[in-house]
């Protein structure tokens, strides 16, 4: 009889462990989905000793096929190549984020808005806004990370004028329920046309381990704080 307490008591533990880990979710387009950035933020928070205590949601495991995944490395994402902030924000957050209810959400959108779309900097802007609504609907208590956009060759002037008003988006939206925080991945924070693949657009591996830099320990920090350990 005391062993079969003890094994219930044991697996109630276990469950409660299982229920506390964080879930996390990369949002985004193709720069989300097929690039090898998120393989590499995985490493950092392997070294931080926190992919113990996570794990990453979304309906979508893909990844570029030249891309290293450490040990354990968990694939799930909403990344979708080919989408829209402005699409995102009207027709799929909010399904995505219902059942998922993730605690911290990476997000870099709005490339296809400007080469796709050819939406201006407040339509951008104005789905962000969206999107954060749908996500604190989902969990009143979500952290936000969002990124500047990575350049284009020809330094799109849209992206860089959204980039620089994503502090002040961030500003004005934070609250410390629901925090958002930038991580900068633009041209001003050192992405080159080096680090960009054949196509303008897409980081190449150069591109892939600087995004990493910039989201990599944002997200350590975001996650250390919401275990109580800033």
């Amino acid at each position: 009889m005391k062993l079969n307490l003890l094994l219930a008591a044991a697996g109630l533990v276990a469950i409660g462990e299982a229920q506390q880990k964080l879930k996390v979710m990369f949002l985004g387009d193709s720069i989300t989905e097929l690039t090898c950035w998120r393989p590499q933020v995985w490493s950092q928070l392997q070294v931080a000793n926190l992919t113990g205590s996570i794990q990453l949601v979304g309906s979508m495991n893909s990844i570029g096929g030249s891309c290293q995944k450490p040990a354990g490395f968990d694939a799930r994402h909403e990344g979708h190549s080919g989408y829209q902030a402005y699409d995102v924000a009207r027709n799929n957050i909010a399904g995505w984020v219902r059942n998922t209810q993730p605690d911290v959400v990476n997000f870099m959108l709005g490339t296809n808005d400007v080469n796709i779309g050819k939406r201006n900097q407040q339509a951008i802007l104005d789905a962000y806004t969206s999107i954060l609504n749908s996500l604190r609907a989902a969990n009143a208590n979500v952290s936000v990370i969002i990124d500047k956009m990575i350049p284009t060759s020809w330094s799109d002037a849209t992206i860089e004028g959204v980039n620089t008003q994503i502090p002040g988006w961030a500003a004005k939206y934070t609250t410390a329920q629901s925090p958002i925080a930038v991580a900068d991945c633009s041209r001003a924070a050192g992405m080159t046309n080096n680090m960009l693949q054949g196509d303008k657009v897409h980081p190449n591996s150069q591109g892939d381990a600087f995004i990493a830099k910039q989201i990599g320990p944002v997200l350590i920090k975001a996650l250390n704080a919401k275990f109580g350990r800033a």
